[in-house]
Order: C-alpha cells, then structure tokens, then sequence
C-alpha cells in the first residue's frame, strides 16, 4: 500500500513538476553564481522603451480598460499604446481614448486573435516597432514590466518573453467560492511559473509551452512568420508559441523576476468553469494541429501529455476509491462483524493512507506556493484546492474529447469583471537570484471564445 501511495504522490506532483523544479534550481543557482562575480556596471541594452507597443484587444472591457492603460502609459509613451475594439459597443472605446490610447474600432466581432491581426496590419505594428507587447484589457503591469522584461531580448536568440503572470489582489472576490477560485488560480501559476517554467526556458532546454497572451512580448520580425489567426483554435497563445518551436523561430525567455504582470481572474464557478475548458480545449486543439515533430520540445511536450493523462486518470480513480474506502470504514465502524466485504476494501485501501496520499502533497504544494509568491492567503483556502483541481481535471479530459468535435466561432464572451481603481499593485513576488532584471525587481485570463460543436 506504501508503494501504492508513493505512486500517487508522484502521479499527483508530477514527474514534469519535479524534473523541471531541479532545472530551475540549477539554473538559479547557477545564476546567482554568476552574479557573485559580475562587477557592477551599467550596459546598454538591445531594445528601449522607444522600440516597443503596446496593443491590447478588448471586448466590453469600460470597467476595468482604465486601470490597464494608466499601467501602460506609465512604462512607454502613450503614443506606443494601441487598442482594438472588437465589436464592443459599450464605452470601451471613448475609456481608451480618453487615456491617450490610440484606438481601431471594429464593426464585427472578430475574436481576440482576428483582432490583434486586424490591429497589426491596421496600424502597421510590425515597420513602426521591434517588439510587440500583446496585453489583455483586464491585466495590470508591475510597475517594473518594461524595465525587467526587454532585457531579456539581450540574448539575440530570444524571439518571445513570456510574461510572469500573478492574480490582483484587489478588487477582492466578494464570495468565499470567488476567493477559493483566486487563490487556487495563484498557487497554479506559482507552482507552473516557479517550478516548471524557469527550467523550462533554460538556454539548452528550450521547452516553454505557452508564451501566454494576456501580458507577453514579440520581436516584430518573427511575427510575419507566425499564424496568430489559426482558424479552429479557441485561444491563440498555445498556438503561437509552437509555432516558435515548430518553425525554429528561435529562443523563449523567462524569469520569475521579470515582466511581471497581474490579472484579474474569474471569482465566479460559472466564468472559472468556461475558461478552464477553453484554456484545455486550446491546448488540445494547438496539440492536435501541430502533429509530431522531432526536438527537445516536442519530446517534452509528449511527456507532459502522457503526465496529463496519468494524473488525469489517477484523480478520477481516486475520487470513487476514496468514497468506496469512506463508506466500507463507516460500516465496519458501525457493525464489525456485519461486513466482511468492507472490512476487506478497508485493509485493501485504508482511507487514512489514501487521503494522506491525496492531500497531504497538495497541501505541502500550498505551503511552498506561498512562500514562493509570498501569499500566504493560499493556506486557508488551500484545505479545498484538491476539489478545484478535481474540477480542473474534469475539464481537461471534456476538452480533450471536444478537441476532436468543435472548434471556435471566434465569438468573445468576457466574465463578469470586478471594477478596479487606476493604482498598481506592487510584486509580492521575490527575484529569482541573479535572474536577467532581478536587481531591478528588488527595487521596485478571460473567457471569451464560445465553442460550438
């Protein structure tokens, strides 16, 4: 039964989580050695301020636009901020121009990526500047983005930077499902960004899945060359960033320390349950699409699928062998001798060691999550994360099967948005120690795509 335990822990963890989480240690350690001996001295970086714009695709977004161009326009002038409008017929629009943003306005509703290709080609993007930052409508920059984030171009293979994401704080969810659904969304992207990701984007590895859409940047001269309107595809990041890969555009940056930016993520079971379909149904969809390739990558993503799928499976076992092991533990507790069925499943799946199997490493992933992004709001709505993450797996193995049935129509449809005041929140985040941008640290996702089979 140990064993049997042991097996779960891994299949719950990840063996993705655990290979990756040592890359990444080895590269901050690896990082902080190199910082101990570089002399301190200025350097002149690739890309400026001046060489990079901001466009931002928005649909019904008047409560919450402000907030993210003031964000903006404090980190690039405001002439390098654009917005498209896609088909929103509310003050979304007038909001942006009364911020300085310069604003395209469509008649038919595209979908976000048929509206950041409108507003490329629209405004020319790609002859005017030398990077692109794509921003989501409902996502704050740290006030350090730029700074820590185009560094990372200094690496003349890096063609993409993936934005650090972390969920805002305030507005706070106003129900205590809304904030369990926060905060598990926080530990995701600690636990993947963290331990996951830094490794990941090592220079050797070259493994980042998801450049993600909602506050990442792209060199201009790469995005002629990448399809960001694929037809059939619920979101567009997933596909954008294999093609990276598949057509060997050239390297993915990130750093925990960097380009760090904060969303606002559904507080409603309702918002939560559409975008986490969407987010798998993309990711599916992109897998489907791109086939098999040779390559670090695609050997990486073929592990993390079959990871998916194992961990899938041993989720959805657990949840009736633990109600079966609840329920054989209860009879024998009432009537000893009443049942010899039950008093065997007990001693073939102890409840006790199961749910210790089950919770005990979920929890410990809250506990070090918090520490990491200095939340420690995680641990008291980390007691029900594992019915979220039974949830989220439901969700997964749906879209896989919606994959291969139905595709996008393009149709937007934003979650209920919490009204923002214009300030920006500061990074609890700590740097990753000698991570491209980390000194400058120390100083300072929507649902919109309606499927339909």
């Amino acid at each position: 039964m140990l064993v049997v335990v042991l097996l779960l822990v891994v299949l719950l963890v990840g063996m993705n989580t655990l290979v990756w989480g040592g890359a990444g240690l080895a590269r901050a350690l690896a990082a902080l050695a190199r910082r101990s001996r570089a002399r301190s001295r200025s350097r002149e970086h690739r890309f400026t301020r001046a060489d990079l714009a901001v466009l931002v695709a928005a649909h019904y977004e008047e409560a919450v636009i402000a907030a993210t161009l003031r964000a903006a326009v404090r980190q690039v002038p405001a002439g390098n901020v654009f917005v498209v409008s896609d088909a929103s017929s509310d003050g979304t629009a007038l909001i942006a121009m009364q911020e300085g943003a310069t604003v395209l306005e469509l008649d038919r509703n595209r979908g976000k990526a048929g509206a950041l290709v409108a507003a490329i080609e629209h405004f020319a993007l790609a002859d005017r500047f030398r990077v692109v930052l794509f921003l989501d409508a409902d996502t704050r920059l740290a006030d350090d983005y730029v700074a820590t984030g185009l560094p990372l171009f200094d690496d003349e293979d890096v063609v993409a930077v993936a934005g650090r994401a972390t969920t805002l704080l305030q507005p706070r969810p106003a129900t205590a499902v809304g904030r369990v659904l926060v905060a598990h969304r926080e530990r995701v992207y600690v636990a993947m960004q963290y331990l996951v990701k830094y490794g990941q984007a090592a220079a050797r590895a070259n493994a980042v899945a998801i450049v993600p859409g909602f506050a990442s940047m792209y060199r201009t001269d790469v995005l002629s060359r990448i399809e960001v309107d694929a037809p059939g595809l619920a979101i567009e990041d997933y596909n954008m960033t294999f093609e990276v890969h598949a057509k060997r555009l050239g390297r993915i940056a990130f750093s925990p320390a960097a380009a760090v930016a904060y969303t606002q993520d559904p507080d409603t079971l309702s918002d939560y349950v559409r975008q986490v379909h969407r987010w798998s149904l993309g990711f599916w969809q992109t897998r489907r699409r791109h086939g098999l390739h040779r390559g670090r990558f695609w050997a990486a993503l073929a592990v993390t699928v079959l990871e998916l799928l194992t961990s899938s499976a041993a989720i959805l076992l657990l949840v009736p062998a633990l109600a079966v092991s609840l329920v054989a533990a209860a009879v024998v507790a009432l009537a000893p001798d009443a049942s010899p069925v039950a008093v065997e499943v007990v001693r073939v799946l102890p409840p006790a060691l199961l749910l210790a199997g089950a919770l005990v490493p979920d929890y410990l992933l809250t506990i070090l999550a918090a520490a990491l992004g200095r939340r420690p709001g995680l641990l008291l709505p980390g007691i029900l994360f594992p019915v979220v993450r039974v949830i989220d797996t439901v969700l997964l193995v749906r879209a896989l099967a919606h994959a291969f049935s139905r595709t996008s129509t393009g149709v937007w449809r934003s979650p209920v948005r919490r009204p923002e005041t214009a300030s920006a929140p500061r990074d609890p985040g700590p740097p990753v120690p000698g991570a491209p941008g980390a000194s400058a640290a120390d100083r300072s996702v929507e649902d919109r795509d309606e499927v339909r089979a």
